[in-house]
Parts: C-alpha cells; sequence; structure tokens
C-alpha cells in the first residue's frame, strides 16, 4: 500500500520537527516546508531519510505570498503523487501593543497564521478529498484568552479557530479538519519570558504546575491525524490546564 503523505509548515525545528518525526515514526512520508531554516530542514530530513529512504522531502515557501501557496500543494503531490494530512503549523509570534501596532505588524501575523492557513486549506481540498484526508491547524489556547499586548497574534488564532470550525463544516464529509491549542510548551525564540520568575508565573498557571514539551503537541496532532476518525470541528488544548486556570 502507498504511503499516507503530509505537508507540514514550519517543520524543520521546535515543535514542527517534533510533529514530523511523530508522523514520520507512522510511516507518513512527509514533504517539510521551511523558509529560513534551511540547516536545520536538511538535517532533519537527513535523519528521517536514513530511517526510512527518500521518505522526506523539502520545500522552500514564503508564506505571506499567496500566489506561492498553491504550488506549495502541487509540489507535494508531485514528489508522492497524493495528499492526506495539512499541517499548519507555521507562526509568527511578537508583541504587538495597542498603540504601537503598524500595518507590517498586521500583515505578517495575519498572513502566517491566518491568511495562509485559509489559502493552503483551499488549494490542498480537492486532494484531500481524493483520499478522505485532514486538516490540522496549530492554533494557541489564547485564541480564547487573548494574551496581553499580543493583540494581533490573538486575533489571528482566534481567526484560525473559527477557521478550523468552518472548514470542517465545508469539507465534510470527505475531510476531517481539526485543531491543536498548545499552552506552554517551548518558550519564544525572540527572548521574550526569558526571566526565570516570568516563565514560574506561567507555570503557575498551569493545573499540572510545570512545561509540556513539542512532544505532547505533536502526539495530539498524530491522534488528530490518524486515529480520530470519527471527530471533526474540534480543538484540543495541550497546555496543562493553563487554559481553564487563567
Amino acid at each position: 500500500m502507498q504511503a499516507k503523505v503530509a505537508l507540514i509548515t514550519g517543520g524543520a525545528k521546535r515543535v514542527g520537527a517534533a510533529i514530523c518525526r511523530r508522523l514520520h515514526a507512522r510511516s507518513v512520508d512527509l514533504v517539510v516546508h521551511y523558509r529560513t531554516s534551511v540547516q536545520a530542514a536538511r538535517d532533519l530530513q537527513r535523519e528521517l531519510n536514513a530511517a526510512r529512504k527518500d521518505s522526506v522531502a523539502l520545500v522552500k515557501g514564503e508564506l505571506l505570498n499567496v500566489p506561492g501557496l498553491a504550488a506549495l500543494v502541487a509540489e507535494t503531490v508531485q514528489r508522492f503523487g497524493r495528499l492526506d494530512m495539512l499541517i499548519n503549523n507555521a507562526s509568527s509570534f511578537f508583541p504587538t501593543p495597542l498603540g504601537k501596532i503598524d500595518e507590517a505588524a498586521w500583515e505578517d501575523l495575519m498572513g502566517t497564521n491566518l491568511k495562509a492557513p485559509l489559502f493552503l486549506s483551499q488549494a490542498a481540498a480537492p486532494h484531500l478529498r481524493k483520499t478522505q484526508g485532514c486538516i490540522v491547524n496549530l492554533v494557541d489556547i489564547h485564541a480564547e484568552r487573548p494574551l496581553k499586548n499580543y493583540v494581533v497574534y490573538s486575533v489571528a488564532k482566534g481567526g484560525l479557530a473559527a477557521l478550523t470550525r468552518s472548514l470542517a463544516r465545508e469539507l465534510g464529509p470527505e475531510v476531517r479538519v481539526n485543531g491543536v491549542a498548545p499552552g506552554p510548551v517551548a518558550w519564544p525564540e525572540d527572548g521574550e519570558w526569558r526571566d526565570e520568575l516570568s516563565r514560574q508565573r506561567i507555570i503557575n498557571q498551569t493545573l499540572l504546575r510545570r512545561t509540556g514539551d513539542p512532544g505532547d503537541v505533536a502526539r495530539a496532532v498524530e491522534y488528530l491525524a490518524l486515529d480520530a476518525a470519527y471527530t471533526t470541528g474540534h480543538i484540543i488544548a495541550v497546555d496543562g490546564g493553563r487554559s481553564v486556570n487563567l
């Protein structure tokens, strides 16, 4: 039988790489999208192809370039002959305090977190219908409970949550669409919350009193992509209980 195929945006590092490893371990062939993380992408490809030859391909792309999004899907289908899963993982994340928001920040945050998932899903839909496939969106617990000083990011993720439910209606019954909303599983790379007091305050808001790790998110994505045959239109929080304790 031909292996299932997944396109994962932002798959080279952090949570994206954990998702790639988890799906690959379940015999899924991968097209890993990256923008600037070329070395991390190549290292991941080498690692996974060593375990299963020619099972991972790379594709570079700028998600803010809407005309190029359909090409990412087309390249995936051209490489492996099918598409079973679209994992919208890539995300911009930076603060936009009210009074300092500009159009560039709006375009970046809305583009990567909402616009790109919409247009990628639209391009992928015909292929996913053929394979009875699925879409999994990486949302955020702050889609429901906005994060202070992150106005545009919170709005974008709120839109992605709505998009997840809307696409489930639009694409059913052939295609399932779900989301995963992580909490504190990987601290931002830009240095936000780098001091121990800020991190501990966030940890104390979780009911489990600890951070998670990218593998926790990857396992939830794996479940929704491969095992949740009767689940669509839902978003699973992977946050140690933080979202119900804010």
